[in-house]
């Protein structure tokens, strides 16, 4: 967990970070509300702040109201630390944002027991969003999370003018294994085949649950030529071992389509699900283990193999 101190006066800004120190915590201080702004308003925020009132600049109540401007999903937890003891401050602070309240001079005893009520609350809010955004089998995103995704990374595609790339990928002869080891196999082989599906992937890639033994894997910036290529490569890794299972041991391969945005073709997210759909079916039709890569014509005609 990283803090943010902001407090004006030098001296009370030394004592608690030397706080913050000896208890172990990552933790940046600043000694105005300009200042404390710009790091709250970062790419990395910090997830707790403990914010004086009195600041130059923005005070602590401007920065609170701004604070609560950044996207719930980046939520900060904040402390106000104040001279300040009549109630109706008290409220001022709650109403502007902040989830806690503590009055000057500070008590480190005090100001540990919030920071750890912070954290804790910090923690089982990521853990709920996990929850509510991931496959509990697989750890992957669940459907909506990663179509979700699809359509962000559709539209910063076009306004980038980059490709996407987009592989809809399902597990071969996936009922063999259920019908022969049981479901619990079942669900063993799914976990092994999410955990390979990840291992060749940039941070910026996505992969989620789609439905089933189907997943669906986005790979921003890559053209179709590229995209193919990579999803051979995650193909290898499905089939290059064997899966150990605590009911006994079996292997996995998976069927792949394939298709990419480019600037010259207007398709909407529906439309190119449909492509990678296609081009999946094609990959079935043909033998399984493979990839397939979407073409104009596919429709008709069929995908072509790479």
């Amino acid at each position: 967990m990283k803090i943010l101190l902001v407090e004006d006066s030098y001296i009370e800004r030394r004592k608690l970070a030397s706080y913050l120190t000896d208890w172990g915590f990552d933790h940046v201080a600043v000694g105005s509300g300009t200042e404390a702004v710009k790091l709250l308003e970062s790419d990395n925020p910090p997830d707790l702040a403990l914010l004086d009132w009195l600041l130059p600049g923005l005070d602590g109540i401007d920065v609170l109201r701004r604070i609560r401007k950044v996207s719930p999903e980046n939520y900060i937890y904040t402390v106000m630390l104040t001279a300040k003891t009549h109630k109706r401050d008290r409220m001022t602070a709650m109403e502007a944002g902040a989830d806690d309240y503590l009055s000057k001079p500070i008590d480190p005893a005090e100001l540990r027991s919030r920071i750890m009520v912070g954290k804790r609350i910090l923690e089982l809010q990521q853990s709920l969003r996990f929850a509510a955004t991931h496959d509990f089998l697989t750890n992957l995103l669940n459907r909506s999370e990663i179509l979700a995704a699809l359509d962000r990374e559709f539209s910063r595609a076009g306004r980038e003018n980059k490709p996407t790339t987009v592989i809809l990928a399902d597990i071969d002869h996936f009922k063999r294994v259920n019908d022969t080891l049981g479901h619990a196999a079942g669900d063993e082989v799914l976990k092994e085949v999410a955990r390979r599906l990840k291992l060749d992937l940039r941070p910026y890639d996505m992969v989620g649950r789609y439905g089933g033994e189907e997943f669906l894997i986005i790979l921003p910036g890559c053209n179709l030529t590229a995209g193919a290529r990579r999803a051979d490569g995650i193909r290898h890794l499905i089939e290059k071992d064997p899966i150990n299972t605590p009911f006994g041991c079996t292997s996995a391969t998976v069927s792949m389509g394939v298709t990419a945005t480019n600037s010259s073709r207007d398709r909407s997210v529906a439309e190119f699900l449909q492509e990678a759909d296609i081009s999946l079916y094609e990959a079935k039709n043909k033998g399984r283990n493979r990839v397939e890569i979407f073409s104009g014509d596919a429709k008709s005609a069929g995908a072509g193999q790479i």
